[in-house]
């Protein structure tokens, strides 16, 4: 899986991924190939969490979507997703079902978005979430957010919170690795 994290502290934003991929029990490590989970569209940065699958699709659909692609607020990034299902479905083959007793069809991705106006987290059924000061998903998420929940009040920025909190994910969880890729950005107001 990954560890990937999403922060925002004293007016700047910071989003992290480690870079290992794994296959069941084999792992594809940075030395074989630039594993990158976080791409950019426009003034956001996203990255993934789930199956190796999601980050080409995901790439190519969202920055394809151009000016369809908003993602500057909770409703915007709820919107965009909601189209997003949409098209994975209808061009990428999407499997909607994860359970029988769904309430709705899944996206099957959890995904975080940076971006100057705010950290945002988006889960299989379209969920959207607007994070204060920080997040994590992947399988690393746990560490990640118990290394920045005792760091976030020491460190004086983001971009600190951020790499403490995939450093703890690589450090612990055995499908988190790096190199880490950490960018970071003052925040804005809408």
């Amino acid at each position: 899986m990954t560890t990937c994290v999403v922060v925002k502290k004293n007016n700047e934003i910071a989003i992290a991924s480690d870079s290992l991929v794994t296959f069941g029990d084999t792992r594809l490590s940075h030395a074989y190939e630039a594993n990158n989970k976080m791409f950019e569209v426009g003034n956001s940065w996203v990255t993934l969490a789930g199956t190796a699958a999601h980050f080409p699709v995901m790439r190519k659909l969202l920055v394809g979507m151009a000016e369809d692609c908003k993602l500057n607020t909770r409703d915007e990034v709820f919107d965009t997703f909601s189209k997003v299902h949409q098209i994975l479905k209808e061009q990428f083959f999407l499997n909607t079902k994860e359970e029988d007793d769904d309430p709705y069809e899944s996206s099957q991705i959890a995904a975080l978005v940076a971006n100057p106006y705010g950290i945002f987290g988006v889960y299989s059924y379209r969920e959207v979430f607007c994070f204060d000061r920080f997040w994590g998903i992947g399988s690393g998420r746990n560490f990640a957010l118990g290394a920045m929940y005792a760091a976030y009040d020491k460190c004086q920025t983001a971009y600190e919170v951020a790499e403490i909190g995939v450093n703890a994910g690589a450090e612990f969880d055995k499908s988190s690795a790096g190199p880490f890729r950490i960018v970071s950005f003052p925040m804005q107001v809408l």
